[in-house]
């Protein structure tokens, strides 16, 4: 299986998380990296997750995975 590779322009990093957005309600969700591309979500690695920013007035959820 290929490793799925981050959606931002010129990035080659190895994605760790994909974000969705709702413009409806003007949130963000990031969360671990879904089990599929979908098409109208985004995979993102380390860095660009770390460094997300919305619009002013926008809400960011961040999904964490539960460690025992």
């Amino acid at each position: 299986m290929r490793e799925r590779l981050c959606s931002k322009v010129a990035c080659a990093r190895e994605a760790v998380a994909t974000l969705t957005y709702d413009y409806g309600d003007q949130m963000a969700a990031i969360g671990p990296l879904g089990a599929h591309g979908d098409p109208h979500a985004h995979d993102l690695c380390a860095a660009h997750t770390d460094r997300l920013s919305v619009p002013r007035g926008w809400v960011v959820v961040r999904h964490e995975t539960l460690s025992a």
